[in-house]
């Protein structure tokens, strides 16, 4: 079976639906547990790190995944620290392309500098 991490983000098309609380479920075993479901409507999680620039580069990094699959984040950035939010816009809710998302992002934050171990 293919990894989260090796997939691709696929675009909407008109019957795509958001994923349910009992969908949502398998998919959580295959991200890092540090990723929140909020209200089976989107994902977050902090990423934190030793300082800004680091926390920066990590930014810049998933801006580059975000454009690479079409499949963009909210994202809050601040001193050691990265916020991100994610859920597909157009189904207003969680989809298969969330979670191949936050496999990425988990992938990237295990490669990225200044890690902050907490």
């Amino acid at each position: 079976m293919t990894e989260l991490k090796d997939k691709k983000c696929k675009p909407c098309e008109g019957e795509t639906k958001p994923l349910t609380p009992e969908e949502i479920f398998p998919y959580q075993g295959k991200i890092d547990k540090a990723w929140k479901v909020l209200d089976a409507h989107h994902l977050e999680r902090t990423f934190t790190f030793d300082n800004f620039v680091n926390a920066l580069g990590f930014t810049n990094s998933l801006g580059a995944i975000a454009e690479e699959e079409g499949h963009h984040p909210n994202i809050f950035l601040t001193w050691g620290k990265v916020v991100v939010e994610l859920w597909t816009h157009e189904v207003d809710g969680l989809t298969e392309n969330d979670f191949i998302s936050a496999a990425k992002y988990d992938e990237a934050y295990g490669k990225a500098d200044g890690v902050k171990v907490e």
